[in-house]
C-alpha cells in the first residue's frame, strides 16, 4: 500500500507540474506579465487524460488492497476457523493427489510392460526371418 502511496503521490506531483507547464499565463491587474511565445495556445488534454487514467488507476489498486485487509468483524476465532478449514482442503487435495499420481504410476508399469512384450516380439520375429531354413 506504501508503494501505491508513494506512486500516485509522484503522479499528482507529475500533473501539477504539467499544468504548471501547460496552463497559460494569467495577468494581474497590477503586475506586467510576459507571454511567453513558445508555450502552445491551447494545452494538450493528452496529458490531462494521460494523468487522470493514472491516478485513478493507483486509486483502483489501493481500494483493492484496502479492501483485501481483514474486515474489523474478523475476530482471531473467525479467522483460525478459516485457517482449519483451508488446511482440511488442503489436506483432501493432497489425497487426491496421491491417489492421481498412484493410478498414474500403475498405468506408467502397464505401458511399460507392453513395450517390453512388444520389443520381444519384434526381436523374435527378427530372430525368425534371419535364421537358416534347412530342407532335407
Amino acid at each position: 500500500i506504501i508503494i501505491l502511496c508513494v506512486q500516485l503521490a509522484d503522479q499528482f506531483c507529475n500533473a501539477i507540474g504539467v499544468l504548471q507547464q501547460c496552463a497559460p499565463p494569467a495577468s494581474f491587474s497590477n503586475i506586467q506579465t510576459a507571454i511567453n511565445k513558445d508555450q502552445p495556445a491551447n494545452p494538450t488534454e493528452e496529458y490531462a487524460q494521460l494523468f487522470a487514467a493514472l491516478i485513478a488507476r493507483t486509486a483502483k489498486d489501493v481500494d483493492v488492497l484496502i479492501d483485501s485487509l481483514p474486515s474489523e468483524e474478523s475476530t482471531a476465532a473467525l479467522q483460525a476457523a478459516s485457517l482449519r478449514q483451508l488446511e482440511e482442503e488442503n489436506h483432501e487435495a493432497a489425497a487426491r493427489l496421491e491417489d492421481v499420481v498412484y493410478r498414474g504410476d500403475m498405468l506408467l508399469e502397464k505401458i511399460q510392460s507392453a513395450l517390453a512384450d512388444i520389443a520381444q516380439s519384434q526381436l523374435r520375429t527378427r530372430n525368425w526371418r534371419t535364421k537358416p531354413v534347412f530342407t532335407c
